[in-house]
Parts: C-alpha cells; structure tokens; sequence
C-alpha cells in the first residue's frame, strides 16, 4: 500500500485509499475544473472537501501543499518515477492529468501550444475578471458606494466574451472539433457568471450566440455533470 505519511495534509484529511489520486477541493470555478478533468479520463481518485468557508486551506496541513492556500490540489501516490507528487495550481493539474494519461491534450506540438494558450487565457484573464464581477456584484463588494470597480471589470468580463465569442465561430470547442483541457477549464467560470453570480445581464449574454452553445454542450456531458457536484460541500 502506497505510504503517504509524508504529506502533511492526509493527517487532518486521511486518505482511506492511498492508492488513488488525492483530490482536496471544493466545487468553485476552479475546483470542478480538477474534478471534470478526473471523471472525464477515468482516473481512480480519492476526494476530500475543503471547506473554504471555515478557513481551512490557511490550516497547516493545508498550507504545507499549497502554500498559497488556495484549492485544488492533488497528491498523485504514482507520480513520475513512480514517487508520491503534491501538485497545487489549477491550471498546472489539468496539463499535468493530461499529459499523464494522453487525453484531452493534442501531441502534435503547434496543437499542443494552442491549447496551452487557451489554458493560460483563462488563468490570466477569464478566473481573475469574472471572479471579481462575482464579488462587486454578488458579495460584499455590492455594498460599495462607488460602482467603478464593479463597471470596469464588467466591460473586461463583457470584452473577453467577445474574445471567446470569436474563437468558437465555426467551432464545436475551443480547439474545433476536439474538447480539450481548454474547454475544462472555461466551462464552469463561463457557468458561474451568468448562473451562481447572476450575471448575465450584466454582460450581455444574451447577446452572444456561439458561447451559449459551447456551454450547453459542455454541460450535457455526463463527465462534467458529475464533476460539478464533486467534492460534495460539507
């Protein structure tokens, strides 16, 4: 049996199958991208629910995986060279699930980056810009006399669906006919704004014809129906 005493984080979390991937997460924007990604390739896995409104990933144990205090995060027990991995990073789990299985990322090197690109698209720019539209809009940030800030990250959020827009003309997925880690990675921000932040209006989704249609199909994966609900909230 697969020893990972060496972690930190499995004494307040233990893992009752050490030999599966360790998933330590919650179902945010970017937590369900690591749980889609796990139910679409099939890979055995383990998870733990983070609750983040109880602070728990500023505890320790938490911290000693990702010091950034942030989920995802996983522990792979059959990592390279056969060694126990902790990888933190949204972004970098799905490149790293991909590549360890072959699916859901193009070998051809050109195709390869493309995808990359997307990936880090929605790293640098669709989880930051939506994710504040969530705050100023939903959250404590409604409460603010100036409405600047809650105006301006509308107009970046309404420009990068334009950006997303364009892509998907005459595409099924971000990368044409092949769904790909760029896909799991903007499906649940792009869900999140116009559903769980209400957002919608806002941004003029409406308006748009091809991201609704990429959403839809994303969402009536069954792989991607389970990972929504995964790990379940506590």
């Amino acid at each position: 049996m697969t020893d990972l005493s060496a972690f930190p984080i499995t004494k307040r979390w233990p893992a009752h199958h050490p030999d599966r991937l360790q998933l330590y997460s919650l179902p945010t924007p970017n937590g369900v991208k690591v749980s889609i990604m796990l139910e679409e390739i099939g890979l055995p896995y383990e998870p733990h629910a983070i609750d983040i409104g109880q602070n728990e990933t500023w505890t320790p144990e938490f911290l000693s995986l990702n010091p950034n205090g942030k989920i995802p995060a996983i522990i792979d027990p059959d990592g390279p060279g056969g060694r126990p991995l902790g990888l933190f990073e949204s972004g970098a789990i799905l490149v790293y699930l991909a590549e360890k299985t072959g699916k859901l990322l193009p070998t051809a090197p050109a195709a390869r980056y493309e995808t990359l690109e997307w990936v880090f698209f929605q790293m640098a720019s669709i989880g930051p810009m939506f994710g504040q539209v969530g705050f100023f809009h939903k959250f404590a940030g409604r409460e603010y006399e100036d409405k600047r800030p809650l105006e301006r990250y509308v107009a970046e959020s309404k420009r990068l669906l334009g950006v997303l827009e364009t892509r998907l003309a005459g595409r099924d997925w971000i990368m044409g006919q092949d769904y790909t880690i760029a896909d799991i990675a903007c499906l649940g921000w792009v869900r999140n704004l116009v559903g769980f932040y209400g957002a919608g209006d806002l941004v003029d989704y409406a308006s748009l014809r091809h991201v609704p249609a990429w959403l839809e199909r994303g969402l009536a994966r069954p792989a991607v129906q389970r990972g929504l609900e995964i790990p379940k909230r506590p």
